[in-house]
């Protein structure tokens, strides 16, 4: 017996995610990479370490990692003085 069933409706990308951030849940909007995150809170790259994941983000792999859903991130900034 054959039966109709409704298409399937697309799927539709969801508008943001949520990763936590230095211990925080952040919600940050998709398709963002480690260099996007960067710009997106207005940090300059320079004397900053990036770990996602609990692994150390090259600063020149910065702009090809993207972040998902879930990810755990820690930003460190290096501040000198004396």
């Amino acid at each position: 017996m054959a039966t109709e069933s409704a298409p399937l409706a697309p799927a539709t990308p969801a508008a943001a995610i949520t990763v936590t951030l230095n211990g925080q849940p952040q919600e940050l909007p998709t398709g963002l990479t480690v260099a996007g995150l960067l710009e997106h809170l207005g940090i300059a790259t320079g004397g900053v370490a990036v770990e996602r994941n609990r692994r150390v983000v090259r600063r020149a792999d910065h702009p090809a990692v993207a972040l998902a859903d879930g990810d755990v991130l820690e930003i460190v900034r290096f501040v000198g003085g004396g």
